[in-house]
């Protein structure tokens, strides 16, 4: 009998609850500060950019909150997500290390970003709010709220990194298709995106530049709020769907992951598929290794300081305790778009501070050779983004094959790349080259910590 290659849920095992990880942690994570009192904020400080109930989950001590049943209706749409194991990259490796994947690229959008993207819209219309700004790196996040906005009749207005708004159009059209405004960012339309283009008209942006440019926007308008793809604890909280149905289907399987991987940019794929495993970890149900892999050009976890930093380019966010490499901090424009933010979600942080993860920063080229070898084999694009997560895999494996070791790999395969092929092709073409960050660039960077 052949072996089973995936493990699909049905629609009626759907998680009803989003897992909130703080609760279960052994110290609470550092709040945010005020950055004139550096007091710790208020709800009144988070209202001008959030709805009451998104406040309320960011600050939740509750162990689980419950998803509405707008919410569930809407994800039916893709979830529950299935889990492959990946019997031919096994093959293809050699190795004796059973693979799995979870794979979020089933999604309207083809990423994981609408597990939050539905919460936060339906929230928000349910305020009053009429429209969302919002930024985004690779286009993912983007489309995933331009998504969101129309299952709810909001508006919706993205201010698109500029490297990535240059690379990716399919991106800028989709999020179109589905009736957002795109604005490369920096751009000429905020007083924050002004003032970068006067010091750098030829400025490629960056995540906290196009953070500025929407959270300015949102402020200045009382019918509008602003929306975040990755960082906070409420974004983190919404992904655990994915490893609430990753752990029902292991149970399928009836395996457990000994090493858990996940590429990590702020951090909401890596938390959505993490937290709930470091869950079972902290309770002795298992004892998986869980490693966060991020790009060696943008290396917040294993090069960045722990510090208080603001979440923006301009200063216009609380200060947020994470590992950074300084808000001012503009990474070379790796096609890994999605992964080019200047700080660890500060949860993520929290945890790594803890010990309770590991931390790895590979190259661009690495990264990308295992996103060919996993294509040819599983025949899935990865977005660049998963393919860090994927070379670690890769390295693992192999090592299971020099030891012997039967060793059991989970990741999250948090999206396709139908619309990033550039970036393929750029490395098959061999024009791709790795970015590493500099020292003297990471300390001027770090310099300007406030």
């Amino acid at each position: 009998m052949a072996e089973r290659t995936k493990y699909i849920l049905d629609e009626a095992d759907l998680p009803t609850q989003w897992y909130n990880v703080v609760p279960d942690l052994p110290e609470p994570p550092p709040p945010p500060l005020h950055p004139g009192t550096r007091e710790p904020v208020g709800p009144e400080d988070l209202a001008p950019l959030f709805p009451q109930a998104l406040i309320a989950q960011e600050v939740s001590t509750e162990r689980y909150v419950d998803i509405p049943e707008e919410v569930r209706d809407v994800y039916r749409l893709w979830r529950p997500s299935p889990l492959y194991r990946a019997h031919r990259l096994e093959k293809a490796l050699g190795t004796p290390a059973r693979i799995y994947y979870k794979y979020e690229g089933v999604s309207p959008v083809g990423s994981h970003k609408p597990n939050t993207a539905v919460p936060q819209a339906f929230y928000n219309a349910a305020e009053g709010v009429t429209r969302l700004t919002t930024e985004t790196g690779a286009g993912q996040w983007g489309s995933a709220l331009a998504f969101a906005c129309a299952q709810y009749g909001l508006e919706c207005e993205v201010w698109q990194v500029r490297a990535s708004y240059d690379q990716k159009p399919y991106r800028k059209l989709m999020m179109e298709t589905f009736g957002a405004t795109v604005h490369p960012s920096p751009s000429a339309l905020t007083e924050s995106g002004r003032k970068i283009l006067a010091d750098d008209p030829d400025s490629t942006g960056s995540l906290g530049i196009a953070i500025s440019e929407a959270v300015e926007q949102a402020a200045a308008d009382p019918n509008a709020r602003y929306a975040l793809g990755s960082v906070l604890n409420h974004v983190l909280m919404h992904q655990t769907v994915i490893g609430e149905e990753a752990l029902k289907q292991f149970e399928l399987a009836g395996d457990t992951p000994d090493i858990l991987v996940g590429c990590t940019g702020g951090g909401s794929n890596f938390g959505g598929l993490a937290f709930p495993f470091l869950r079972e970890k902290l309770a002795g149900r298992m004892n998986p290794v869980i490693r966060a892999v991020e790009p060696a050009a943008c290396p917040t976890l294993t090069r960045g300081t722990y510090a208080y930093d603001f979440g923006d380019t301009a200063g216009l966010t609380p200060l947020l305790k994470m590992h950074t490499l300084g808000h001012g901090f503009i990474p070379d424009p790796i096609h890994a778009g999605g992964l080019r933010y200047h700080g660890m979600s500060p949860l993520i942080s929290h945890i790594y501070e803890l010990g309770l993860i590991e931390a790895l920063a590979v190259g661009q080229q690495e990264c990308f050779a295992a996103g060919v070898r996993f294509a040819r084999a599983e025949g899935i694009i990865p977005a660049p983004e998963p393919t860090h997560a994927l070379a670690a895999c890769i390295q693992e494996a192999l090592r299971c094959k020099e030891t012997g070791e039967e060793k059991v790999i989970l990741t999250a395969l948090c999206g396709h790349a139908h619309l990033d092929l550039p970036a393929y092709g750029a490395y098959l073409s061999g024009e791709m080259v790795d970015n590493e960050l500099s020292d003297d660039v990471l300390a001027a960077s770090l310099a300007e910590l406030p």
